[in-house]
């Protein structure tokens, strides 16, 4: 499960995969029609990692249900900065244990 902004504080965009690099990689170059590319929603601002894909799909769809600002505090409680996590996991070709 993962959480991509346009910037800080902007436009927010929840989303689930099974391969966050690519995806990420996917939303940064606007290789998927949709939300993300036409709101520039490009920053991966936050995420979760588990290996059960319901547990990541159930994830997501109550972080969808969440109030604006209930997601903004859990991006700034781990990402204070709201710094652009790609670049952490692009350059170790893994994920880290969490955003």
């Amino acid at each position: 499960m993962y959480i991509l902004a346009s910037q800080k504080n902007g436009t927010l965009y929840v989303g689930v995969t099974n391969d966050l690099v690519c995806r990420i990689f996917e939303h940064r170059e606007d290789l998927i029609d949709g939300f993300t590319k036409k709101y520039c929603v490009h920053t991966l601002v936050y995420f979760e990692s588990t290996d059960d894909v319901n547990v990541a799909i159930k994830r997501e769809k109550n972080l969808k249900a969440w109030k604006r600002e209930w997601k903004i505090r859990m991006i700034e409680s781990s990402n204070p900065g709201w710094r652009d996590l790609y670049f952490d996991i692009e350059s170790s070709g893994s994920l880290p244990a969490q955003g």
